[in-house]
């Protein structure tokens, strides 16, 4: 087995009487919102779970993550990350080879090997994440058991946990789910005197965490902490006091994973746009009775900041005609934000997997006559998307170059994980980021009809 590095790296609560709108959790489906919810299974065009790692590795700082598999593996995270040739990021790959596949050398011995080596070389690491692949997970690698060993024989200093990241079951950002589930069994049990705290789960970009904290503390809640937090030495406890608000729809795993804990899920849209955001502060202040008078001082200036930036690209996306396929999950508050905020209108939502207790809040936001498609045919979504003829479609990389030879715009829907969407500063951005392909396609329409007539 040998470590396969990108370049010059490693080698081998609010009151009751309160007027704020805040949603209550249910298990049922929510009254209001999409009439026609359907299920496809078939074939898929998904991207693979490993990409996580791409925007995991620059969160958690001390940490890194040690990928067993192929060197197709490699090649698609260094690829997917833009590595440069002097950077030195904490990822990298342990490439199964043919001694290993051929029992001539022990994986265990040769996994050991490399992550002694690696820490040998990265003294400063607190935490080593083993990710699992396609390949390491066909062959039946116990990767949880190697961490166990690796974490008995590293503690105090560093910590090993395993996750999979294999893009076989899975969609690209439940490699994010299943990094943050892996850390939930290890984080602190709060103690019984613990006063009531909020965490934000999902990985956010810094200056966005950095902004939902002014926002938080201006309110007044005093105790917040985020999941994962920046250091390994900082992840939050967690306990029967512990509230939590998702920042991102795909964490599943992690949520079940904290409610065994006994934390508490707030239920609210998720943060995207003007209006999400709103909501899903609303859900906090709620729980931690936050004053409306006081809410509506706080979050007042940078809604209005939010709503003028949104507003920009209204002319431009109002009315356009717009066809999710399912690839990242976030397609339904995408959705949600595109109606209500910028007028688009929805031919079809397609969505890999569809949680309807933690989207009840998104699902009751969307028009009456939205298609919500739960799993993917691609054919028959290709042929559907084809008859519709929208103005922009959101997919994955391996349908958008197809699209666009057939004069469909589109965007990568991996563009909308990579890029920081969350939170009242960033809804012009967010926004941007569609207005974008009709942009270009306006730049390129006089290119296009010289080169046609020459």
């Amino acid at each position: 087995m040998n470590a396969v590095p990108p370049p010059a790296t490693l080698k081998s609560a609010m009151p009751a009487d309160s007027q704020l709108d805040v949603l209550s959790c249910t298990t049922a489906a929510p009254a209001a919102g999409p009439a026609i919810i359907q299920s496809e299974r078939g074939q898929r065009a998904v991207f693979c779970g490993l990409t996580g790692i791409v925007w995991l590795h620059r969160k958690i700082q001390d940490a890194f993550f040690l990928v067993v598999g192929s060197r197709t593996c490699a090649h698609l995270i260094q690829s997917a990350a833009g590595v440069m040739i002097f950077a030195e990021p904490r990822f990298a790959t342990a490439i199964i080879d043919e001694r290993d596949l051929a029992g001539i050398a022990d994986i265990n011995d040769e996994l050991d090997r490399v992550v002694n080596r690696l820490i040998e070389r990265r003294p400063d690491l607190k935490l080593l994440f083993l990710v699992g692949s396609c390949p390491s997970e066909v062959i039946k690698i116990d990767l949880s058991r190697a961490a166990l060993r690796l974490s008995r024989d590293l503690m105090p200093n560093v910590r090993v946990l395993a996750y999979s990241g294999s893009g076989i079951e899975t969609t690209f950002t439940q490699g994010e789910d299943a990094c943050l589930a892996s850390l939930v069994p290890g984080l602190a049990a709060e103690t019984a005197a613990a006063p009531k705290s909020l965490m934000v789960v999902g990985a956010l970009a810094d200056a966005v965490e950095d902004q939902f904290r002014r926002l938080f503390a201006d309110m007044g809640i005093a105790h917040v902490s985020f999941l994962p937090a920046r250091h390994a030495a900082d992840m939050p406890s967690i306990g029967p006091n512990t509230r939590y608000l998702l920042a991102q729809p795909f964490l599943t795993d992690t949520a079940r994973a904290l409610e065994e804990r006994g934390a508490v899920r707030l239920c609210a849209p998720f943060p995207l746009g003007a209006e999400g955001t709103t909501e899903w502060l609303a859900a906090a202040a709620a729980e931690f009775g936050v004053a409306p008078d006081r809410f509506e001082a706080v979050t007042d200036a940078p809604r209005q900041r939010a709503e003028r930036s949104v507003a920009r690209y209204h002319e431009r996306l109002s009315t356009k005609r717009i066809f999710f396929f399912p690839d990242s999950q976030l397609e339904v508050p995408m959705a949600r934000f595109l109606s209500r905020e910028l007028g688009m209108q929805l031919v079809e939502v397609g969505t890999p997997y569809l949680h309807r207790q933690h989207l009840a809040g998104e699902l009751a936001m969307l028009p009456s006559s939205t298609l919500i498609v739960e799993g993917q045919d691609v054919d028959q979504q290709l042929d559907r998307c084809r008859a519709a003829k929208p103005d922009l479609v959101v997919c994955g990389l391996g349908l958008a170059n197809p699209l666009e030879a057939e004069g469909i715009a589109t965007k990568w829907s991996i563009e909308l994980v990579f890029t920081p969407v969350q939170g009242y500063e960033q809804a012009g951005d967010l926004a941007e980021l569609f207005a974008r392909p009709f942009v270009r396609k306006q730049l390129l329409s006089p290119m296009l009809e010289d080169a046609s007539c020459s």
